[in-house]
């Protein structure tokens, strides 16, 4: 398994998928945001709101292909759920209802 390391100076660690079991890693928004578009080029590619009002974001860099899954409580703490390789846009894979393909 591999490690990424993210937040540099905060020093938190983000994992992929086998490690989810972990406590995730968590910071304010703004350094999370920050550290994860300075550090890795990942910006946020979807957002959703989940259940106690939690924010549910992934970012990804189109350059690398990485991505990050966080989730932000309305305190604006932001946790790290799980990062990974190969990103793609689900979109443009996605064929829209009713179409011939």
């Amino acid at each position: 398994m591999s490690w990424k390391m993210a937040l540099g100076g905060l020093g938190l660690a983000i994992c992929a998928a086998p490690a989810l079991a972990q406590t995730p890693a968590c910071a304010p928004r703004d350094q999370v945001v920050d550290q994860l578009a300075r550090r890795y080029g990942e910006v946020p590619q979807s957002i959703g709101l989940g259940s106690d009002n939690a924010v549910m974001e992934v970012f990804a860099s189109a350059e690398t292909g990485t991505w990050t899954i966080t989730v932000t409580t309305p305190a604006g703490l932001t946790c790290l759920l799980a990062s990974g390789q190969a990103f793609e846009a689900a979109a443009a894979l996605l064929t829209p209802p009713g179409s011939d393909a």
